[in-house]
């Protein structure tokens, strides 16, 4: 039995709830109500009211049964929601695509910033790694330097001292003063004194004790036939004494010069004049409030 054929008999019997059954030699009609059978006797009249019955009734229940079976034939037409899912599933795909294309761009971003912060962490650390080297290496640097110079002025006076015990500048023909100024005082005088008046220094030794100078020769050419030009150097001997006390020597290599460059005697007093100036020089500055 086709499927149509079992929905069909399963309408008429809910519909009818019997069987009719024709029995032509006896007349009789078997009805089945639900399980129990029943065997009765009906009339010609009965059986054709009855057969009326069924087919009223059946032509109604057939025009239902063949909505039901033009219903059940006819399938709806899907494709437009078939189209439509498979876009929403191309569009799904795309979309996930591309989400999984900014997770793996976020990973790489991310090792890219580890890795570059990373770099930052040792190149901080270098720098300051450089730097504590940089400030060790001036600390040294700086003590090797206040070691020179220790070095250098012990090594300066050292020299000077054994320089000084063995210059000796003659006291006899020279101007000699004791002046009451301790022996830096006067050292620094009479190297200003020398300077205002044109004197460049060429030898200069100081100690504690002793200080000696040694001028360049100083050249004054002769103004006309009759004022005489002259040639000058001076040499300084300054000696601490106790009480602060310091003796000062000069000592003058005076010359005077003519026209031609030719040299005119003098006498020892004009030296010792040209010596006693270059004292009253001194002295003139040292009781100078100014330059004490």
């Amino acid at each position: 039995m086709s499927a149509s054929a079992a929905i069909v008999d399963s309408l008429l019997r809910r519909a009818f709830g019997w069987q009719a059954r024709r029995s032509l030699p006896r007349h009789t009609v078997q009805v089945r109500l639900g399980i129990s059978r029943l065997r009765m006797p009906i009339s010609q009249r009965d059986c054709t009211i009855s057969r009326r019955t069924v087919m009223s009734n059946a032509g109604s229940w057939i025009g239902a049964l063949t909505l039901c079976l033009m219903a059940t034939g006819c399938k709806p037409d899907d494709s437009p929601f078939k189209a439509e899912n498979e876009s929403l599933r191309k569009q799904l795909a795309k979309e996930e695509s591309v989400v999984t294309s900014l997770q793996d761009g976020n990973k790489v971003m991310q090792q890219q910033i580890d890795l570059l912060n990373q770099e930052l962490r040792d190149a901080k650390k270098s720098a300051e790694t450089a730097k504590a080297d940089a400030k060790s290496a001036a600390e040294n640097l700086a003590i090797q330097t206040a070691q020179a110079k220790k070095l250098s002025a012990d090594f300066e006076r050292t020299v000077a001292a054994q320089a000084a015990q063995h210059i000796h500048v003659e006291e006899k023909g020279t101007q000699t003063e004791d002046l009451p100024r301790p022996l830096s005082s006067v050292a620094k005088i009479a190297e200003d004194a020398l300077s205002r008046n044109g004197y460049h220094i060429k030898v200069s030794i100081k100690t504690d004790q002793k200080a000696v100078y040694v001028t360049e020769r100083k050249v004054s050419p002769p103004a006309s036939l009759e004022v005489a030009g002259s040639r000058n150097q001076y040499v300084l001997s300054l000696h601490a004494l106790p009480s602060n006390v310091t003796r000062l020597s000069v000592k003058a290599d005076f010359e005077k010069l003519a026209q031609g460059g030719r040299v005119l005697s003098v006498s020892s007093e004009e030296v010792a004049e040209i010596e006693r100036s270059l004292i009253r020089e001194i002295n003139k500055a040292l009781a100078s409030p100014s330059k004490t």
